[in-house]
């Protein structure tokens, strides 16, 4: 009985794990899809601040905290280049409350 489990046992286990391989590989696929959906939407969002609030020259409290929070989060994802400058600009902006 035990050589018959053995038997069975043996080919099964590289098929399992070939397919739990495959899961893993394609649940990456989408968390990668999603942080690279993330990243570009805060980029949109992060760019439209810099516009409206370098255009005032000056931005409220709430909307700078805003603006650092999901600048932080976009560099976190791998986020950087051009968005780095306007974060910049927007911190020399006058705060108001």
């Amino acid at each position: 009985m035990q050589q018959f489990i053995v038997d069975i046992c043996v080919p099964a286990v590289p098929v399992v794990l070939g397919y739990i391989v495959w899961l893993l590989k394609s649940q990456k696929k989408d968390r990668d899809a999603n942080s690279k959906g993330t990243m570009l939407l805060l980029r949109v969002q992060l760019i439209e601040y810099h516009d409206r609030y370098t255009a005032l020259g000056h931005i409220p409290s709430y909307a700078l905290e805003n603006f650092i929070e999901m600048y932080e989060a976009y560099h976190e994802l791998g986020g950087n280049g051009m968005v780095t400058e306007m974060y910049k600009e927007v911190l020399e902006l006058e705060i108001r409350k």
